[in-house]
């Protein structure tokens, strides 16, 4: 109940800084650059994109590196970056990420992926619970080969899919999974699958496309983009723009304009992720994924 009133508390906070930033107002001042860090799902997803067109725009360079949700947050939180890019909320009860402004941009869905030459094609919602907690072990009971399925997952709990896969999938922040390679960030794992034909993970579609291994069925739904936009996946969650409180500089305020405005959203649509404003009923269908969680009563601890 606690995680479900969070959710419905984030999303009236996200819409409320939605409708405030939709003016942009154009800029020739490019005596200082604007310096982006963060999650790498995010910069695919559509950072680099609206970097480049903001540059042409306005001939201010937006420098984009890397160092996943986490440091993009507190980073942001402190003032070390203009900007950061995140694919979770802040943490509730971290003092690191307290003074972190969030302002959701677009949607990203949680995809399986597995190796190319893996014949499995799908997995339904249930399964996939087990292969986190180890009780799916072989790639048979899948319709698969005779062969051990070797899961990746990211270290720690506070990563954007290891979060998100946690509250949407299990409705518990704290849940440990059992897996046979844990990694630093999405890269490696993604790489790793690339390489290993009896791997499986998760990582955001944003990414996936651009890898050369199997995006699963989840549920027999593919996370297509209009499959994404109409709310007929499963597994959502919106990625920020994270600056040092809601009064950033006048910069930092156009930046993030233009990235809500009307050409921004075009932008992030050409790079195929949906725009946050034109789905805004996934709020309700986290909020729903989130309850089938929670109701599922299969959870382990150990």
């Amino acid at each position: 109940m606690k995680t479900s009133i969070n959710l419905i508390k984030l999303v009236l906070i996200n819409l409320m800084i939605l409708l405030s930033n939709q003016s942009f107002a154009n800029t020739t001042d490019n005596s200082e650059g604007i310096l982006w860090a963060g999650c790498g799902i995010t910069k695919k997803a559509f950072m680099s994109e609206l970097a480049k067109a903001y540059t042409a725009k306005t001939g201010i360079e937006v420098t984009l590196t890397g160092g996943g949700a986490t440091k993009g947050i507190r980073n942001a939180a402190k003032g070390n970056i203009d900007i950061g890019g995140a694919c979770r909320a802040t943490l509730p009860g971290h003092k690191e990420e307290r003074g972190a402004h969030q302002v959701p941009v677009a949607w990203d869905a949680l995809v399986v992926v597995v190796n190319k030459d893996n014949p499995v094609n799908s997995v339904t919602f249930k399964e996939l619970q087990k292969i986190y907690l180890g009780q799916i072990k072989n790639w048979k009971e899948l319709g698969g080969d005779n062969a051990p399925i070797e899961l990746y997952i990211r270290k720690g709990k506070h990563s954007g899919v290891g979060r998100t896969l946690r509250e949407l999938v299990f409705a518990n922040y704290d849940q440990e999974f059992k897996a046979k390679f844990t990694v630093k960030s999405s890269g490696p794992l993604e790489k790793g699958i690339v390489k290993n034909k009896y791997g499986i993970g998760t990582t955001g579609i944003s990414s996936a496309k651009r890898r050369d291994f199997k995006i699963l069925k989840l549920d027999d739904k593919e996370p297509s983009y209009d499959n994404i936009k109409r709310g007929e996946y499963l597994l959502y969650r919106p990625l920020y723009l994270v600056t040092k409180g809601p009064k950033s500089d006048e910069k930092v305020k156009k930046f993030i304009s233009f990235a809500l405005s009307r050409e921004g959203k075009a932008i992030i649509r050409k790079a195929g992720t949906v725009p946050y404003a034109d789905a805004m009923s996934l709020v309700m269908k986290q909020l729903q994924q989130y309850k089938r969680a929670r109701d599922s009563g299969i959870f382990s601890h150990n």
